[in-house]
């Protein structure tokens, strides 16, 4: 069981009072919010530890080198990676799937080559395709989903034919919830020596993630997702692709030498970080990591999927509550529709009463598509809800029921 009360303490931000209403923030999809620690770690960082990494043979310097790459090694074991060579920082999940679609199309495809997503994708494992295919006339596949929010599988081994070079698909569905079978999804398209990039921007907050185990060929998150900074994230690629893909900026770091008529790229991982990277965000990253490994991520799934039950049990009480997302493997996100009120109009209302939802498209307009709407409410969870907190919800959203 987990102490929630003690863990609340970590986070100030909620003992915050909106709109004279205690704070409820069911927000947690989009970002979620920071402990002490990770913050402090920052403040440290800037005070103490700051000098430009890599670069120079002072203390500070080296002292902040060695606390970017034991980050770097902290993120290595918390996915599992065999080598910390096999960790490259980015700005974020978005910068991540850029990077890979841009250097594999270049490095790995020709026009008419097809790359395969799925209809639940984030715009951020859409647009950056879309761009290559523009680029350089690639072809995008869709795996189409059911009713109920799950990936057609049988449709999915359909879609392979001799020019499928890449399969790009999100493990955790950032509007219904849906926890996709990455492991089978992956094993299929080895099967055809098709490589597999994961985006785990929903996933890597909420379940164990073993990239060995999966045998993913690349696999994303963000920080910010996983009660660290904005503006950091990780790409994890095998070695083997990493050295294989031409780099994706230039400049300098992932350089080893430079004259007028040639460049020879650094090693990995420096050959796709190039420029001064965010060392203060790495460590602050890393320290979100421990925490989160100190209260133990199985015990979170455990505890938030109990939230994620009762949320819906209660919501389902609600007379016109539509859920959307109903997936047998699910993890803790609900969107939703009551009746014929629109999602800002709740949301909005839900806001005044201090509860903090998500309405739109959730940056998933084709998924919306799909279900023929334009979006919906978007309630998500992290460990330290509380089922006081949902019941705030419901009585919030029946408020606002009765008022329409």
């Amino acid at each position: 069981m987990l102490n929630i009360n003690e863990i609340r303490e970590d986070f100030p931000i909620l003992n915050k009072r909106v709109y004279d209403k205690q704070l409820v923030y069911l927000d947690n999809a989009a970002t979620t919010q920071k402990p002490r620690q990770v913050v402090e770690k920052i403040e440290n960082g800037y005070y103490n530890v700051n000098a430009n990494v890599h670069r120079g043979v002072h203390f500070l310097s080296q002292e902040a080198t060695e606390a970017h790459e034991e980050a770097r090694r902290t993120v290595q074991h918390f996915l599992h990676a065999r080598s910390s060579n096999e960790i490259i920082f980015t700005r974020g999940t978005t910068e991540a799937i850029n990077l890979v679609a841009s250097s594999f199309t270049e490095g790995c495809m020709q026009a008419g080559d097809e790359v395969i997503i799925s209809t639940m994708e984030h715009h951020s494992n859409i647009v950056p395709w879309q761009l290559e295919a523009a680029r350089k006339g690639i072809a995008i596949k869709v795996i189409p989903i059911n009713d109920r929010g799950e990936l057609d599988m049988e449709a999915y081994r359909a879609l392979f034919s001799e020019r499928t070079r890449l399969v790009s698909v999100t493990h955790v569905s950032n509007v219904l919830g849906t926890i996709n079978p990455v492991k089978e999804i992956i094993a299929e398209a080895h099967s055809r020596e098709v490589p597999v990039l994961i985006d785990g921007a929903q996933s890597v907050p909420h379940i164990a993630v073993d990239v060995q185990d999966l045998d993913a060929d690349f696999y994303t998150f963000s920080a910010h997702k996983i009660y660290g900074p904005t503006g950091m994230g990780v790409l994890y690629g095998k070695e083997a692709w990493l050295d294989r893909l031409p780099p994706y900026q230039g400049g300098g770091e992932m350089i080893a030498t430079v004259t007028f008529e040639k460049t020879v790229f650094n090693e990995l991982p420096y050959k796709f970080e190039a420029g001064t990277p965010d060392y203060i965000g790495s460590t602050a990253l890393a320290e979100a990591l421990d925490y989160v490994s100190a209260i133990g991520i199985d015990k979170i799934a455990a505890y938030e999927h109990e939230l994620l039950t009762y949320a819906t049990q209660r919501l389902k009480e609600i007379d016109g509550m539509r859920l959307f997302g109903e997936a047998e493997q699910k993890s803790s996100v609900i969107s939703f529709l009551v009746g014929d009120i629109h999602h800002y109009d709740m949301g909005m209302l839900l806001d005044r009463l201090g509860i903090a939802v998500r309405t739109g498209h959730h940056c998933a307009q084709p998924l919306m598509q799909r279900f023929g709407i334009e979006g919906t409410v978007r309630a998500s969870f992290a460990f330290y809800n509380t089922k006081e907190e949902i019941d705030a919800l419901a009585e919030g959203i029946e408020r606002v029921r009765k008022m329409f």
